[in-house]
């Protein structure tokens, strides 16, 4: 006589994910987008300018990088 053992059946896992009721977030290429588009004059931009506009798509490709797994 075999003796069969039942698995029991799985359980589902949460999944990450903004908060119930949270706004629905923006797409983050659009933000680099518009930073990206911020270099395209560079060219005639003074130096001094420079910094701030490459902190700008910095700072748009972390925050697209960190909302890829809602981190």
């Amino acid at each position: 006589m075999v003796t069969v053992q039942h698995q029991p059946t799985p359980q589902p896992r949460p999944v990450p994910g903004p908060p119930p009721g949270a706004a629905p977030q923006s797409d983050p290429r659009d933000g680099i987008d518009r930073a990206m588009a911020a270099l395209d004059d560079l060219e005639q931009v003074p130096l001094a300018e420079h910094v701030e506009r490459f902190d700008a798509v910095h700072s748009e490709l972390t925050t697209a990088l960190s909302s890829i797994d809602k981190v």
